[in-house]
């Protein structure tokens, strides 16, 4: 005869749902709720009866979304900000990889300030990072007056890469963080076995640490990309210096631009489409991590 299943006892049952129905309402509310309503909005249109008539929004299908899909200005700030993440994501996770080494050396000394000076750019708020950065690299502005007026940062062809600087100055020490975290994790019987096979710490952390961190540098890579598309606040605050910034720089910055207008309509399809993009990019990248790990 087929075994029953034992029934949980109402007092494990009611545990569980303390744990997850908070969880659950938040959930729903700040999140789940708040993309159906931008999936619905994003499928309406403004109709006016007459060029003064009152505004209604009715139903419109994904004319929106042909918009988006024509739209010169979005994907010209997608393909601005692949570039840019193509370029700034590896410097900055190889500069988070050679500080989460330097921190698990047993070479280095002064781990603490080391530790504590690579993590503080994180701690200075974005808005704040930039404002500091936009006045160093201002020419009228910037101490450095003998490199801002033979390089003019805040030009058109390098205002990206000024903004790559600051981002990779403010989460550099962040991603290092997780990736020496992995660190830790890792056995000490695995560096002992090394050291007796004849390893030195160059090829410990060559051939042990860096693969055995992998996942880490992973999860750190997909955190980076989903940054990347939602470039914002560096961009926004840089208009303040430059004029090489425009409204549709970058995706995020685009559709702040259209919902001022405001045509939240439009600005809810460019943010589904974003969304999309974002998840198609990050479960491309985590795809084909997995298949080069399991060959």
């Amino acid at each position: 005869m087929p075994r029953r299943r034992k029934r949980m006892q109402p007092s494990i049952v009611r545990a569980i749902l303390i744990f997850i129905v908070p969880f659950g309402v938040l959930f729903i509310a700040f999140y789940l709720i708040p993309i159906l309503y931008a999936v619905w909005e994003s499928l309406q249109v403004i109709q006016r009866e007459g060029t003064y008539g009152a505004p209604r929004q009715v139903f419109g299908g994904f004319s929106q979304y042909l918009i988006v899909f024509q739209s010169s200005d979005f994907w010209g700030a997608i393909g601005r900000v692949l570039l840019f993440g193509v370029v700034q994501v590896p410097v900055m996770l190889g500069l988070a990889l050679v500080f989460a080494l330097l921190l698990d050396s047993p070479l280095l000394r002064g781990k603490k300030f080391f530790r504590l000076a690579f993590f503080a750019p994180y701690a200075v708020p974005g808005v704040i990072a930039a404002l500091m950065w936009g006045y160093l690299y201002s020419p009228s502005l910037s101490p450095f007056k003998l490199l801002t007026s033979s390089a003019d940062l805040l030009s058109g062809p390098t205002i990206l890469w000024s903004i790559a600087n600051v981002v990779t100055w403010v989460y550099a020490g962040y991603n290092m963080l997780i990736i020496y975290s992995a660190l830790l994790a890792i056995p000490t019987e695995i560096y002992e076995a090394a050291r007796l096979d004849g390893a030195g710490q160059l090829r410990i952390a060559w051939s042990v640490k860096i693969p055995l961190v992998a996942p880490a540098l992973v999860l750190t890579a997909v955190f980076s990309i989903i940054g990347t598309l939602q470039l914002l606040t560096e961009p926004e605050v840089f208009k303040q210096f430059t004029s090489s910034i425009t409204s549709s720089f970058t995706p995020n910055l685009l559709v702040y631009s259209v919902s001022s207008i405001p045509n939240f309509n439009l600005a809810a399809a460019f943010s589904v489409v974003l969304a999309v993009a974002t998840f198609i990019l990050s479960f491309v990248f985590l795809r084909l991590t997995n298949r080069r790990t399991a060959q």
